[in-house]
């Protein structure tokens, strides 16, 4: 019954044809025989027995590897990546699907798509796949696609603690009770109340609506600034006001939270000549892309005082090395890459990665909101 519903569906398509691009794209969706798909993830090590639904590491592998090879497919896992001598680059020019993170990303480059004459998908399991070169993906004909809205709740909760963490000049405190010392003032003369701040966000997505949304009743005046206004109703709820040129709204802040994605335009948006304009004194929490921040001002800022405090998970490079100018500024509270992989999250994109290969070897359409390279063209969002 199976066959016969492929060879009248394959009839169909004979018998009416679809645009070139539009065939192009199904038919690099779907296809016969045994898949290799490799997976890059973070080593868990010892903590990966620790907890079931620990998914998102290189050990437990999403934890479709049983349901991948009952299917006949052969599953890779690996944490290398870097390099020409990387696990990854061996299986570059036979693998089929990649699958990377935003938490360990598989950075891959035009020459590495070049190498994969039969790739064919790039899963991002998560959010944000600025660690692959879609313009490179788009003129390969490759699809490009992630879990969208999996890790939206785990990024705002995220983001709020860092805003109060850093109006409440919570880590010095913390430091003082493991250090033995105690020092009230030494904490209390750069701790200020959340109610009454200025927060903006630039970008307003499903994130950054949601942190809107959570810091309602925190009685603060709330800004934002994105390409598109939000629903009329929704931001009377809130009782935020857009912003349509972002740098009148910046000097405004007491606090600034970036909520956008990395692309071309605004890699390297926060430079030495904004950062100058800002506050003195603003907080900011960065949970979007480290490259959005040119990183050496930032250092030059916290260490001024300019900025009074910096906040973030995402760096550039990732994993970041040992000399990166943020692990030694003042003021700071960085974390590596964490916010968007709570155990809930990982359940997720994890789920969400699944659905998406199944629907890959059935030859059927991911939900729209997913992709990010479609039959050679961007998301609105990279443009």
């Amino acid at each position: 019954m199976a066959m016969k519903k492929v060879a009248n569906s394959v009839a169909a398509r004979i018998l009416n044809p679809s645009p070139p691009s539009l065939l192009l794209h199904r038919y690099l969706h779907a296809g016969p025989g045994s898949k290799k798909i490799v997976g890059v993830f973070y080593k868990a090590n010892e903590y990966a027995s620790m907890n079931p639904n620990f998914l998102g590491c290189a050990e437990n592998g999403l934890g479709i590897r049983d349901w991948l090879e009952s299917k006949g497919h052969q599953y890779i896992v690996t944490d290398d990546k870097e390099g020409p001598n990387s696990e990854l680059e061996k299986h570059m020019p036979d693998l089929h699907v990649l699958i990377s993170t935003p938490f360990h990303p598989a950075y891959v480059t035009a020459e590495r798509i070049k190498k994969a004459k039969n790739l064919k998908l790039l899963l991002t399991a998560g959010i944000g796949s600025d660690h692959i070169d879609l313009q490179a993906a788009a003129d390969a004909g490759l699809t490009v696609a992630e879990v969208t809205g999996s890790n939206v709740v785990s990024v705002a909760e995220d983001e709020l603690m860092r805003i109060l963490i850093l109006v409440r000049n919570f880590i010095p405190g913390y430091q003082q009770v493991v250090n033995g010392d105690w020092n009230v003032a030494a904490i209390a003369h750069r701790a200020y109340d959340l109610e009454g701040k200025t927060v903006g966000t630039v970008g307003a997505g499903r994130i950054g609506k949601l942190l809107l949304q959570r810091l309602k009743p925190f009685n603060c005046n709330l800004l934002y600034h994105d390409r598109l206004k939000m629903d009329a109703k929704l931001e009377s709820e809130i009782g935020a006001t857009f912003e349509e040129d972002m740098d009148a709204m910046l000097p405004k802040c007491d606090i600034i939270v970036i909520n956008m994605p990395l692309t071309e335009k605004t890699k390297g948006m926060f430079d030495k000549e904004r950062i100058a304009k800002l506050k003195k004194g603003v907080l900011i929490v960065n949970n979007a892309r480290g490259a959005i921040m040119d990183a050496q001002a930032v250092a030059d800022a916290c260490s001024s005082g300019h900025i009074a405090g910096y906040s973030g998970d995402v760096w550039y490079p990732q994993p970041a090395p040992k000399d990166h100018p943020w692990r030694y500024m003042p003021n700071q509270a960085m974390t590596p890459h964490i916010s968007g992989t709570t155990i809930d999250a990982q359940l997720r994109y994890a789920a969400g990665t699944k659905d998406m290969l199944d629907r890959y070897f059935r030859g059927e359409e991911f939900p729209a909101a997913n992709y990010i390279v479609k039959e050679g063209k961007l998301a609105s969002q990279y443009l």
